[in-house]
């Protein structure tokens, strides 16, 4: 009975590496068809960049490294071998020269000539988008894309903002000085502000609260209702009549933006917005 040939390993270290142990999962089939012949980038999740840092280039028992094919219904061992076209054990023949996939400031470059370690990295790798990524141009212009329009929103909502909204987000950001701003200049640094931070200015712009917390302060310093030293309690300025006790551990403001929303409180923002205008 003639012996099952073997397959030999070759075995060539490049460096010693500490390896952290994969996580392994099911990855369904790649459509192959979409495969394009082209020079690949890989970079490492997180925001650390190790000088180097290595992921398993093969199965073993301590770090698995296995692919299951849904078509075939096996599980396939992956192996990367410097001098094999695949990354599967099973398809490789004859002597296996086993290569190290080590990212070096946290960025791994593979040409399109090494196919079998693109394909390794980009379709089987059971840590690919939980250790690296694969650098795509068009994700990242993808991402770009929108965070320019999530701009341009913001730059055009501070633009057509009414100004007592305009003061209500602003002081969000720099606080009371909003105060002794004039109107210029307040549309100058809202714009600013969009531009800066577009997302938290579209947030506090739909936040009802916001422009309700700055009518109170501006109802406080015109003097219409106070608050006392302590900041616990609300009042009206004219006869100290009290309007609300602040909860522990909440700010006075939105506290009383809050009470606006009741039935009560309805009244008391329609009777300090008419003293205000």
């Amino acid at each position: 009975m003639a012996k099952k040939a073997t397959t030999a390993v070759k075995d060539v270290e490049v460096a010693t590496q500490t390896i952290e142990k994969p996580i392994t999962k099911t990855t369904q089939q790649p459509k192959k068809s979409s495969w394009e012949i082209k020079d690949r980038t890989y970079t490492l999740l997180g925001h650390h960049s190790p000088i180097t840092y290595t992921i398993p280039a093969r199965h073993s028992a301590k770090y698995p490294l296995l692919w299951f094919d849904e078509e075939s219904g096996e599980q396939k061992e992956l192996r990367y071998a410097t001098n094999q076209n695949s990354v599967f054990v099973q398809e490789q023949k004859g002597e296996a020269t086993l290569g190290h996939i080590i990212f070096h400031n946290g960025t791994l470059s593979v040409s399109k000539q090494n196919q079998n370690l693109q394909k390794m990295l980009s379709l089987y790798h059971p840590t690919k988008n939980i250790k690296y990524k694969e650098f795509d141009p068009v994700e990242i212009a993808h991402d770009e894309l929108d965070d320019l329009q999530i701009t341009i929103e913001a730059l055009n909502m501070a633009r057509e903002m009414d100004i007592d909204l305009a003061e209500a987000v602003l002081r969000v950001e720099i606080g009371s000085k909003v105060s002794e701003m004039s109107s210029k200049e307040i549309r100058r640094d809202l714009i600013l502000f969009a531009q800066r931070n577009a997302e938290l200015f579209i947030d506090l712009a739909n936040d009802d609260n916001v422009q309700l917390r700055n009518l109170a302060i501006n109802a406080t310093e015109a003097g219409i209702i106070s608050l006392s030293q302590d900041q616990r309690t609300f009042n009206w300025a004219s006869n100290n009549r009290k309007l609300i006790n602040v909860p522990f551990d909440e700010n006075p403001y939105s506290a009383m933006a809050a009470f606006f929303k009741t039935d009560e409180g309805v009244e008391i923002y329609k009777s300090i917005e008419k003293k205000l205008s």
